[in-house]
């Protein structure tokens, strides 16, 4: 059945008709499918359409999927498996902070709890029961990734229940449907979900606002502490110090989710997204790679698809208030719903003709390193 249905792909991609130029635009309807932003966007490998000129992707992309898309016009340059559901770590971090931004006044106050401080993971180190603005709290989750400032966050937003289903309501307004969460601070729990594809919504969301902008683009701070003192913090993202133009987002690591990214940078007015899932922990030289080519490519490439709009992008989506279950964490990946987890197939759809490259292998198993969660 696999077989019947690859081969079906590949004739039909054989038999249709050559791109002339980049002015053609687009070769698909975007919702052509019912797959959101677009029906190549529901291939499970590696999806590029280049033009004449066009540079080569990067090699030793292993990740599990990535994306890279244009910030400024929503459409999405190439990808690989940029709906299939992977543990997002800490880049959850980015639903978190634009579900909460709207709705938090910065200079509020909230006293961090026991729970706040115990909470497992990268922390920024609230002292329990000291007052902490939402201005510093916000800070402190962008910046160093502080899994105890999610939870103080979630607290000031009437909990941690009633944030989570605010979170979901905020993904559904974004139209971002691989993504489920189940905590604040994107610890692995069971059914908690995103996509790079989603990541890339998210992310384009955030730079909308100012004040998403400021926190994901800080790359050092302090952090107020008992009797006068303070302490500093520093990015843990690497590329906003290094990388020419890079405007930051959000990283994160777990066992189960492996690295997980989404970061952003801007040079000559305009911006580049790029999203990593289920990748080796130092991704970074991937990362920079994938951002140098958006913006080579930039113009030589047929858009795979697009970001879509929010639902409506005039309303805030409203939440019932209902009992949410208590979250359990979880140390495993939870398995994407019909997904096909031991093969992959990549599409390399190449510009001036019709020909096109169908691999199949064996995904390999990364090891696991007992490396800090972020």
């Amino acid at each position: 059945m696999r077989t019947s249905l690859l081969a079906a792909l590949v004739a039909g991609l054989m038999t249709a008709a050559p791109m002339s130029s980049a002015a053609a635009g687009p070769a698909f309807p975007y919702d052509g499918d019912g797959t959101i932003g677009g029906p190549l966007l529901a291939s499970t490998g590696v999806v590029v359409q280049r033009l004449p000129g066009a540079p080569q992707l990067p090699g030793g992309l292993d990740m599990g999927s990535w994306l890279v898309a244009d910030a400024d016009t929503g459409e999405v340059l190439a990808a690989k498996a940029p709906h299939e559901r992977f543990l997002p770590a800490s880049t959850l971090k980015t639903l978190t902070a634009i579900t909460l931004i709207p709705r938090l006044s910065p200079k509020q106050v909230q006293k961090a709890s026991y729970d706040d401080v115990a909470v497992d993971g990268s922390k920024v180190g609230l002292v329990t029961g000291y007052p902490y603005s939402v201005d510093t709290l916000f800070t402190a989750l962008m910046v160093v990734s502080g899994n105890d400032a999610a939870g103080a966050l979630a607290e000031a937003a009437g909990g941690i229940p009633r944030t989570v289903r605010l979170m979901n309501a905020e993904a559904a307004h974004l139209q971002a449907l691989d993504t489920v969460a189940r905590t604040p601070s994107g610890l692995d729990a069971p059914g908690e979900s995103s996509s790079a594809y989603d990541l890339a919504l998210i992310a384009r969301e955030g730079l909308s606002m100012p004040a998403f902008r400021h926190y994901v683009g800080t790359v050092r701070a302090t952090v107020p502490a008992p009797r006068g003192r303070h302490f500093e913090i520093y990015t843990h993202n690497r590329l906003l110090t290094s990388y020419r133009g890079d405007i930051g987002i959000k990283n994160g690591y777990t066992v189960a989710a492996g690295g997980t990214y989404v970061g952003a940078a801007t040079r000559g007015g305009h911006t580049i997204i790029v999203t990593l899932m289920h990748a080796n922990p130092n991704f970074w030289s991937q990362a920079r790679e994938l951002l140098d080519w958006g913006f080579a490519a930039e113009g030589k490439v047929v858009p795979v698809g697009t970001l879509v709009a929010p639902v409506d992008p005039n309303a805030r989506p409203v939440v019932e208030k209902v009992q949410a279950k208590p979250v359990v964490a979880a140390d495993r990946r939870e398995p994407a719903p019909g997904g096909v987890a031991s093969w992959e197939i990549a599409l390399l759809a190449m510009s001036t003709s019709t020909a096109v490259i169908v691999t199949l292998r064996r995904l390999r198993r990364r090891p696991r390193l007992s490396l800090p969660p972020l």
